[in-house]
Order: C-alpha cells, then sequence, then structure tokens
C-alpha cells in the first residue's frame, strides 16, 4: 500500500470529518459531503481515512455508536429501544444483532454485568458509582485503608 503523506490543513479537515462521524445524532454526514468538506474525492477520502484512523468512516461511524450505546446502558435509564434511537439506529434488532457482533452479549445483558461490576444504584442518568469506591465495601479494609 503506498503511504499517503498529509499536510496539517488536511490531516485537520480528517479529524473534522472523524468528530461529524462521531455525532450519534442524525441525519448522519454522507461520505460524499464529508469528502467535500475536507476537499478530495469520496474514493480518497475513504482511504485516507482508513490510512490516518485504522478503520473506514462506516467502520469509525458504527464503532462511535457502540461506545456511545455501552456508556448510556451503563449509566442511564433508558430502555435498550430508548438506547438503540439514541444512537442513531432505527431497528432494534438491527441494533441488538450488531452490539451483540461487536460487545460479546446482548444490550441487556452488557447493562446487567457492568451494573453489577460498578454497582450502580437506579438514582438517574448521571450517576455512577466508579468501580474503585464499589470495590471497597467487598474488600478487606487492611487493603484499601492509607
Amino acid at each position: 500500500m503506498r503511504h499517503m503523506l498529509l499536510r496539517h490543513e488536511g490531516f485537520r479537515r480528517l479529524c473534522q470529518a472523524r468528530d461529524r462521524l462521531r455525532d450519534a445524532r442524525e441525519p448522519a454526514p454522507t461520505i460524499q459531503q464529508l469528502a467535500r468538506e475536507v476537499r478530495i474525492s469520496p474514493f480518497h477520502f475513504i482511504r485516507q481515512f482508513e490510512a490516518v484512523f485504522g478503520m473506514t468512516p462506516h467502520q469509525f461511524r458504527i464503532a462511535s455508536r457502540i461506545q456511545l450505546a455501552k456508556t448510556l446502558l451503563a449509566g442511564g435509564d433508558y430502555s435498550v429501544t430508548d438506547v438503540c434511537m439514541e444512537v442513531g439506529f432505527s431497528s432494534l434488532g438491527s441494533f441488538s444483532t450488531l452490539f451483540v457482533q461487536r460487545v460479546g452479549e446482548t444490550p441487556s445483558a452488557y447493562r446487567r454485568r457492568v451494573r453489577r461490576l460498578v454497582n450502580v444504584p437506579h438514582r438517574g442518568a448521571n450517576y455512577l458509582t466508579p468501580g474503585c469506591l464499589s470495590l471497597m465495601g467487598v474488600l478487606p479494609a487492611h487493603l484499601w485503608r492509607v
């Protein structure tokens, strides 16, 4: 594969395109729109994006959506359907299938497992107990006293 040398301005534009792809809100920008903003052809945009970030724009967008879904499932009182819609999927079945492929468990199973690990009481969307603090309750006191 031929290495592509990017000037500072080209790299900055690619980073801006990546940031737009990361946003889960719809409508998602098309490859043509992003390529126009970066000022290169759509084909060249995809190649440069993958060379710089290690995945195609589509793969990056999916990974960003799944990461946001994991965050919402872990810390919020959202239903799986709400999370599905919030991260930009219109089909619960497609979302769940993709989540299982990427994470290795269903969204519901992920939420149960993560909440058990960090001891999340249901006190609202922004309430999380750091894992280190929830471990303090189960570890012998001599291991966590300073």
